[in-house]
């Protein structure tokens, strides 16, 4: 880049594009290893929101768009396709007659609880390469970056 793109190589830091590399190799990893089971990204995130909160594992849409950072028609799809899958269930909500709650179903329970740990070791090969101190120190420093620039 240096010898054929001079004004780019100056403002270009290796670092943000090996990060964007290894992001893109995580994502990759992820769509691959979740399409396996015949579910999308989108699918398998919902999924597992759902399943971090308590027993019943359920949240409004709401709840669940701010925690995917979908944009709602995106959630509206794929709550549609999880619930045709019989992966979740939609009730009425008591407290907003607007919109219905969502809940794993027990097929939906047991399908993260499948996928999760191979999808953890996917991801720690992909990790392999660095040692602890090294993974603490990236850690850290990844998480300078975010606090500077994401909302409290």
């Amino acid at each position: 880049m240096a010898d054929n793109w001079p004004e780019c190589a100056k403002t270009a830091y290796p670092a943000l594009l090996r990060l964007g590399r290894v992001s893109d190799i995580f994502q990759q990893t992820i769509h691959d290893f979740v399409g396996d089971y015949q579910l999308q990204k989108a699918d398998f995130g919902v999924l597992c929101a759902l399943r971090r909160n308590p027993a019943p594992h359920c949240l409004s849409p709401t709840e669940l768009y701010q925690s995917m950072l979908f944009s709602s028609g995106g959630l509206t799809k794929v709550l549609s396709r999880l619930s045709q899958a019989g992966l979740i269930e939609r009730y009425d909500n008591p407290e907003d007659k607007r919109s219905k709650l969502v809940q794993l179903t027990e097929k939906g329970k047991l399908l993260v609880e499948e996928v999760l740990p191979g999808l953890h070791q996917q991801e720690k090969r992909i990790l392999e390469v660095l040692s602890a101190d090294e993974l603490a120190q990236l850690d850290t420093l990844m998480q300078r970056i975010l606090d500077r620039y994401e909302l409290p």
